[in-house]
This record gives C-alpha cells, sequence and structure tokens, in this order.
C-alpha cells in the first residue's frame, strides 16, 4: 500500500475545499472593498474566473508547445493564436484610446534586447523542465498538485534572485521598444497581427496534416449543457476567448494587463526581508513602482491579487470536476525538475520583462515587438527543455499529453 497521502474529490475533504475556495473569494472580495479598494475587489474576482478558465479549458502554454515540438500536434497552438487575435481586437483600441471609464491604460511595451533573449530562452527551458509555465504553474497548484508547488517556490526563488542584479542585465544592448499599435495604428496593427496570427495558425496545420494525415479531433465531452460550463471540460476555444476577454477587463480595472511573475518577486523580497536580507537596497526594488509594492501589503498589489484569485477559482473548479486529488508522492528527479524548472522560470521571467502571460500574451496584445521576440526565444528554450525532458520524467516524458495542459 502507498504511503503517499493522497485525497480524492469523492472524499469529504472535497466538498469542503469548495466551499472554503468559494467563502475565501467571497470574504476576500468583501475585505478587499471595504480596506483596500474596490478594483483590487474586482480583481480577485477576475482572478477566480481565470482560475475555474484556465482548469476547466486545460488552457496552459507548456505542453501545447511540447506536443507540437514532439508530434507535430498543433490544436494547442491555435488555440493561443484564437486567444491572441482576440485580446488584439480588444486592446488595440483601448490602448489607442489611451483612458476608459477614467482609469489611465498603458500596455506592457518593453525594449529588445540581451536580456529578453536570454530571459524568454530560460523561461522556455524552464516550462518543460518544471513542468509548467506561469499561469499552468497557479492553476495546477489551485488544482491540487503538489509537485507544481515546489516548482512555484522554485519560481518565487529564482524571481527574488534575479531582482539582485536585472538592472546589469537591462544595461546590456537593447533596441527601443517598440508599438505597432503607435507605429501603424489601430487598423495597421491590427491587420499586421492577425496576418501573424494566421500564419502560425496555419502553419501548425501544415505541419500536423503532414506529419498524421489529419488534424487532432478532441475527445467526446463527459457532460453537455451546464453541466459542462460547470463541471468541464471546456473546449479550447471557449478558454482562449474568456482568457482574452478577462485580460481586457483586467487592463480596463487596473490600468494594465493581466501579469503573473512581478508579483513571485515581490512575495520572494518579502520573504527575504522577513529574515534580514535588506533587498530594498537592490536597484530593482529602488524603482518607484517596486518600492511602493515592497512597502505595501501584497493584498494592494494588483497583481498578487489576481494570482490569489487564480489559485482559489482552480481549486474550485477541480472541486466541481470531481478532480481533486493531491498527492505528496513526488519522485526524486521529478523534485529535481520541479526545483531548477522554477529557479530557471523565475529567473528568466525578471530578465525577459515578463513569462508567458505578461511577455507573451500581454505583450503581443499591447502590440509590443518583445512579445514576438520572447515567442521565438521561449520556443527555442521549450525545444532544449523537451531533449532533457526524458532524464527527468523518463519514458513519461515522451508519450503524447493533452495539448493545453501545463
Amino acid at each position: 500500500m502507498s504511503s503517499s497521502i493522497t485525497l480524492t474529490a469523492r472524499g469529504s475533504a472535497a466538498p469542503i475545499a469548495g466551499w472554503a475556495s468559494l467563502g475565501l473569494l467571497a470574504v476576500g472580495a468583501l475585505y478587499l472593498g471595504a480596506f483596500i479598494s474596490p478594483t483590487q475587489a474586482a480583481l480577485l474576482i477576475v482572478g477566480g474566473a481565470l482560475g475555474v478558465v484556465l482548469y476547466h479549458a486545460a488552457f496552459g502554454f507548456t505542453a501545447a508547445w511540447r506536443v507540437f515540438i514532439n508530434e507535430r500536434r498543433g490544436r494547442g497552438l491555435r488555440a493561443q493564436m484564437i486567444m491572441l487575435a482576440v485580446a488584439v481586437l480588444l486592446f488595440f483600441p483601448l490602448l489607442d484610446a489611451g483612458s476608459a471609464f477614467g482609469n489611465e491604460l498603458s500596455g506592457y511595451v518593453f525594449p529588445v534586447g540581451v536580456a529578453v533573449v536570454v530571459g524568454s530562452f530560460l523561461f522556455g527551458l524552464g516550462m518543460q523542465i518544471g513542468g509548467g509555465c506561469a499561469s499552468g504553474t497557479l492553476f495546477t497548484v489551485g488544482g491540487g498538485n503538489a509537485r507544481m508547488v515546489i516548482t512555484l517556490l522554485g519560481f518565487i526563488l529564482g524571481s527574488v534572485i534575479a531582482t539582485h542584479h536585472v538592472d546589469w542585465w537591462w544595461d546590456l544592448p537593447a533596441f527601443e521598444a517598440v508599438s505597432v499599435v503607435e507605429g501603424l495604428g489601430v487598423t495597421g496593427g491590427l491587420a499586421l497581427s492577425l496576418a501573424l496570427f494566421a500564419t502560425i495558425h496555419a502553419g501548425t496545420v501544415y505541419f500536423e496534416r503532414r506529419r498524421h494525415g489529419a488534424l487532432e479531433q478532441p475527445a467526446a465531452a463527459e457532460h453537455a449543457g451546464w453541466q459542462r460550463f460547470l463541471r468541464g471540460p471546456w473546449p479550447l476555444v471557449w478558454g482562449a476567448v474568456a482568457l482574452a476577454v478577462l485580460n481586457a477587463l483586467t487592463l480596463i480595472l487596473s490600468g494594465r494587463p493581466w501579469g503573473i511573475t512581478a508579483a513571485f518577486a515581490l512575495w520572494g523580497a518579502k520573504g527575504f526581508e522577513a529574515v534580514g536580507i535588506e533587498v530594498a537596497q537592490w536597484g530593482y526594488w529602488q524603482l518607484p513602482g517596486n518600492a511602493r509594492a515592497l512597502e505595501a501589503s501584497v493584498l494592494a498589489d494588483a497583481t498578487s491579487v489576481v494570482n490569489f484569485g487564480i489559485i482559489l477559482g482552480a481549486l474550485l473548479a477541480a472541486v466541481l470536476a470531481g478532480r481533486l486529488a493531491p498527492s505528496l508522492r513526488i519522485p526524486p528527479r521529478a523534485l529535481a525538475a520541479s526545483i531548477i524548472g522554477g529557479l530557471l522560470l523565475g529567473y528568466g521571467a525578471r530578465l525577459a520583462f515578463g513569462c508567458n502571460i505578461g511577455a507573451y500574451f500581454g505583450g503581443i496584445a499591447s502590440g509590443s515587438l518583445h512579445g514576438w521576440v520572447w515567442l521565438i526565444f521561449a520556443f527555442l528554450g521549450n525545444v532544449v527543455g523537451v531533449r532533457l525532458r526524458p532524464w527527468f520524467f523518463g519514458e513519461e516524458s515522451r508519450q503524447p499529453r493533452q495539448p493545453a495542459s501545463c
């Protein structure tokens, strides 16, 4: 009999976990609305919705890229292109207007240089070794994956380590930030972006048909109607559209797109300070916005609040789906992969001005050239990471998985 501790969704713990996640979302929103701001309360709810969408649609990036690299199956990549297409249709007019409902809006538009190239490659490598991306790590932690808790801890540690000398990386040669919205206008930017998405979409179709003769079809749904909406699994297209809409809502509420990993650096920095390491003296934490975040409560940080919501939303979705089954049994090599991968993910994200959400999703949705550069070099990092996975995960890593799960 295994000595590991496992709780299934059929056990008494699952309904408790479901009610607890709902309760924490409700109480958290009330608390934030009363003592922080109504915006923070709304962002917690948006985070909860993101967690439900990510879990029910199994919408990740790591396995989608791995399946395409290994098997030339492109269903997950095509869903990402749909997500990006909907996002730019929503984002570009908003960013061009510069404000919405009295809030100033700004996209994630950053310089393209050595730091972005190295950071995105390291992040891509960490995706395959650590077994997840930024969003994937959060929603799988919420869904009860104990190994991904280790990846998250490594992610946090790698993030705060990077802040110690990220200013050195950012001083390396780089081109100025470029936005297609500013350079080409909304119409020109949309035309260029949609053409690129269509090209990538068509490319995955070509390679998949060339390898397999036909496109992969999704498995038959276990549930229908409201049962499917509440319990999943959702079609990838549902997830793609919902994530784009929720990202646009995050932009309207917070004034900037959805991000994840800046909060990890903040959590790690607060942990370092709690044990006497003065991170406030580091260049990264002397930037005005970062200094304010370090001094304030994490509940005042929009990114942190959304992250908390994602974990709680994914927990709720896992209970509704009947798949909450945390296990504490982690093989030694998988444990090592989680630590190493997490460190690479955190370090790479800080260098590259973000992760698969902030740099890739948010950057491209903002019309930033750095988002496209991130995609290229992160994908190359994934190619290398896929080759290293057998050492950590054995034959399991060679088997194709659901394209969109992390």
